[in-house]
């Protein structure tokens, strides 16, 4: 990948459209992965990230506790950037803020709009590229027709029929991140990555080879999953490598945690969380 540390006029003309997909990666308090859907990423300068809250979820506090996050802009048409930057600041005010709250998206919306922006200094960013569709649908194909071989067999339910369902539709969008050595969360798209049941996630290494085959096995891994319908599921577990089934290449995933990142009610949906009675009003 060529990689540079600054944004051209026409990348960050490109970013400005509410209209994208964005995905943010942090580092949880524990050290392990964390992805989320902020389409508000902007580049306000050629050297700084921005991103506009409208919403508090775990990502925010994430990227403020540890400042080093990854990030990947889809365009709608297929041009897809990829880089790491660091958290420095936020404001409730300025002209970043008035950009932000005169989008048609957030300006007509009777609900919310954006009530914060953080600010990142770019540390690296790839040249905008389209996305190797050929080498994805191929992927895409060999990982369905090999993953039954690939199940796990657990009889608990890990995924959720809705969240198995969208990790196999061919049309939904998938991102892999893992912590890098530098400390910076690191963004593989892997479109391909399916199902094989309830508990464990495959993927041929077809489109973007070169990154997932440095995957190690024992990794902590997790897979943001999300339908251009803005439906999405993010889950995290340990990579188990590479082996082959019913003759081809696929890497697996055993899934142990899985986080519902919609709005309005973010929060972990497996390990369960125990019900608590209420007691206040």
């Amino acid at each position: 990948m060529i990689m540079k540390n600054n944004f051209t006029a026409v990348d960050m003309k490109t970013f400005e459209p509410a209209e994208k997909v964005g995905i943010i990666a942090t580092v949880t308090e524990e050290g392990l992965p964390h992805m989320t859907l902020l389409t508000s990423v902007m580049a306000a300068k050629p050297d700084q990230l921005i991103v506009g809250e409208f919403c508090q979820g775990k990502s925010k506090e994430y990227m403020q506790r540890t400042a080093k996050i990854g990030f990947a802009i889809l365009t709608l048409d297929k041009k897809l950037w990829r880089g790491k930057a660091l958290w420095t600041h936020l404001k409730k005010e300025g002209p970043e803020y008035e950009i932000y709250n005169n989008q048609p998206m957030f300006r007509y919306n009777t609900y919310f709009g954006i009530n914060t922006v953080h600010y990142f200094d770019l540390k690296e960013t790839t040249v905008g590229s389209s996305l190797p569709l050929a080498s994805v649908v191929k992927s895409a194909l060999l990982t369905k027709m090999a993953k039954g071989s690939a199940a796990k067999g657990n009889s608990e339910r890990v995924l959720s029929h809705f969240g198995e369902k969208l990790f196999n539709g061919l049309d939904s969008i998938k991102f892999l991140s893992f912590i890098g050595d530098d400390g910076f969360p690191v963004i593989i798209p892997a479109i391909q990555c399916q199902a094989a049941d309830s508990s464990r996630l495959a993927f041929h290494p077809g489109a973007f080879g070169d990154e997932l085959n440095m995957l190690k096995p024992g990794m902590t891994v997790a897979i943001f999953c999300l339908t251009m319908q803005m439906e999405d599921v993010l889950v995290r577990g340990i990579f188990n490598g590479y082996s082959r089934y019913r003759g081809v290449k696929l890497g697996t995933l055993d899934i142990d945690w899985v986080y519902n990142s919609m709005p309005p009610n973010h929060g972990r949906i497996y390990p369960p969380v125990p019900l608590e009675r209420v007691v206040n009003f």
